[in-house]
């Protein structure tokens, strides 16, 4: 399309990673406490090698916490977390390691992209080559020689992602890598960690954007007011906290709820003749619906969403919530 850059990924050269090789973060009873308030209790979770692994939970849940701690930012105040067996700080050549993007506005305000890039790379030994390949592949070659103080949000992000990358690391920590993205930055995004993933790499992934999480994780953490509330697969998670149903249209849907009715049925209309079912399958519904002549326009199983789980599981942990409009 003319005026948009495909970055191609597959292109640019990478580390050879054997599926053998394992890079878990694995944190055991982790607890924070700033004075007398507690941010993260008796954390206990394994982010897998080769799987992207959603970090999710309300504001004040404690995620940007445990993140800091895992990159040692912040002490634990009981507990530990690991990375391949080691502690953050005892890792020889952290960049080749781990790629951390916690706060995209950590950067020198007067300096340029190239230069933020360079300066960092020059504390590992990375060549200069690679600086300019994860200025391309980030999307920033245009604004790479201009004051990373005068970028924009989504600017500031893509910025926080080369760096992130530098080292071609074993390990990736992204804390909302997407906020301020366009749609291509992304999709981009969701491509690159799956990528990454494939080749057998750990991707820890926070996002409050659901329906984007849906696309992306493999499987996904929950925290809520600092306490693990789900560790599990994201189908399996879907699946566990959200309750399926029919959606069913019909021309005669009025005699069709009557027919349907139960104790354990409930019946909710959607549109004009469309209502969504819970409590009975689309083959109860279908057989129902043929011994009373009565026609169908649309017998469709639904399940429930990523956001429809995390809402049922996090009912009870959100610190600061809004006001229902009726």
């Amino acid at each position: 399309m003319r005026g948009r850059r495909i970055y191609d990924f597959r292109s640019i050269p990478r580390i050879p990673l054997p599926r053998s090789v394992g890079r878990m973060i694995v944190a055991e009873g982790l607890t924070k406490r700033y004075g007398d308030k507690t941010a993260v209790t008796d954390a206990t979770f394994t982010v897998q090698t080769g799987k992207v692994t959603g970090f999710l939970g309300p504001n004040g849940a404690g995620k940007s916490t445990t993140m800091r701690m895992i990159v040692g930012l912040d002490k634990p105040t009981v507990g530990r977390v690991t990375i391949d067996g080691r502690d953050y700080r005892s890792l020889r050549s952290p960049l080749t390691e781990v790629g951390a993007l916690l706060d995209a506005k950590a950067v020198h305000t007067g300096r340029s992209a190239r230069d933020h890039l360079r300066v960092m790379a020059a504390t590992h030994g990375i060549p200069r080559s690679r600086v300019d390949e994860v200025i391309e592949l980030a999307g920033l070659t245009a604004v790479a020689g201009k004051r990373a103080g005068k970028f924009s949000l989504g600017m500031g992000q893509r910025l926080g992602i080369a760096s992130a990358l530098l080292g071609d690391p074993h390990t990736l920590i992204l804390d909302e890598p997407v906020n301020g993205l366009d749609p291509e930055g992304v999709r981009w995004v969701r491509s690159f960690v799956r990528h990454l993933a494939s080749e057998g790499r750990t991707v820890l992934l926070s996002s409050h954007l659901m329906s984007e999480m849906a696309q992306t994780a493999d499987h996904v953490i929950v925290l809520g007011r600092g306490r693990v509330l789900a560790d599990a697969p994201l189908d399996d998670l879907v699946r566990d906290w959200t309750q399926r149903g029919v959606t069913v249209a019909s021309p005669r849907l009025t005699e069709l709820v009557d027919l349907l009715r139960g104790p354990d049925v409930t019946v909710a209309a959607t549109a004009p003749g469309t209502a969504h079912v819970t409590g009975l399958g689309a083959p109860a519904i279908g057989d129902l619906a043929a011994v009373h002549g009565i026609p169908l326009h649309a017998l469709v199983e639904t399940t429930g969403s990523l956001e429809d789980a995390y809402m049922a599981l996090t009912a009870d942990a959100v610190e600061y919530s809004s006001k229902e409009l009726a």
